[in-house]
């Protein structure tokens, strides 16, 4: 890359970052400043648009820049790539899944049979009729062959930012293992004012907010660079996109079967310190993958 070039991308890079956390940011502070509560009505439609700040930026960052609309990780490389697809399209919410139990054998005592949390949400809901036990099993069939695809057009509003943006040029600069950790960790502070309101960990927790800032931006970087991974390898943003779906869809399903009083920082969700262990050591083996390859190619420059 000459000198004019590798100014050019660091701009854009730089620009990228200020426009994901500007416009982003200013989506999460229309729920205080609307006087909110946040996860309910209004603010949940607020949250979803957030969402495709990242796709916004990626597009104005082109503009601004004259890059054009090139490269935009949109293909879904499919044909060649059928198994690939088949594994992300099941494994993520297999470990899920796995997080969940490893927590619980950590933490046995935690653990409640009796779903206080799913009754709870059933009684709030028109599902009063159904027996809590067929209820978690029609969540668990609805998350394991829908997890991939339900939220699709929200996350890929993420990711063709993050993977389909931010990662390839970071690529340009830096080695893979290092662009999918700062890759993470950006995606991770960009989710700050929402931790500070109570997403993911609630606000009654020790070392509130900072503690569950932390816990999500490492979070960020275990998911990224599983989504960056499969980015890679598929040369697309819509397995990371898959992957999002799936983990948005399934991470609730611990906490049902989770005793009141658990420590969210912890788990059981897979976004905790504990239930996300699983997850940490897939993404711990892929890094290892990756600095290893010589097959995995870098963006053209």
């Amino acid at each position: 890359m000459d000198q004019n070039q590798e100014k050019l991308t660091k701009r854009r890079l730089i620009l990228f970052v200020l426009f994901s956390i500007v416009l982003g940011w200013a989506c999460f502070f229309l729920i205080p400043f609307l006087d909110l509560s946040y996860g309910e009505g209004l603010s949940i439609a607020i949250l979803a648009g957030a969402m495709f700040t990242p796709t916004v930026s990626n597009l104005l960052t082109r503009l601004v820049t004259k890059e054009g609309l090139q490269k935009l990780y949109l293909r879904s490389n499919f044909k060649g790539n059928i198994k690939k697809y088949v594994l992300i399209f099941f494994v993520p919410t297999l470990l899920v899944y796995l997080s969940g139990v490893f927590y619980f054998l950590i933490f046995p005592h935690q653990f409640d049979p009796e779903l206080p949390v799913l009754k709870e949400i059933q009684a709030a809901t028109d599902s009063a009729g159904i027996p809590v036990q067929s209820l978690l099993l029609i969540t668990i069939l609805q998350t394991l062959l829908l997890g991939p695809v339900i939220n699709i057009i929200p996350t890929m509003g993420e990711e063709l930012g993050w993977r389909g943006y931010l990662l390839p040029k970071l690529r340009e600069f830096f080695s893979d293992p290092v662009a999918l950790v700062i890759t993470g960790v950006i995606w991770g502070i960009w989710h700050i004012p929402v931790i500070a309101m109570g997403h993911n960990y609630g606000t009654d927790y020790p070392g509130y907010p900072w503690l569950g800032v932390l816990a999500m931006i490492v979070f960020c970087v275990t998911l990224g660079i599983i989504e960056g991974y499969a980015t890679i390898k598929l040369d697309s943003a819509i397995p990371a996109a898959m992957i999002h779906s799936t983990v948005n869809a399934t991470a609730a399903l611990p906490i049902y079967l989770a005793k009141s009083g658990y420590n969210p920082i912890l788990g059981p969700a897979i976004t905790g310190l504990v239930g996300g262990l699983p997850l940490m050591v897939v993404a711990i083996v892929l890094l290892v993958i990756v600095n290893r390859s010589r097959n995995i190619t870098k963006p053209c420059r």
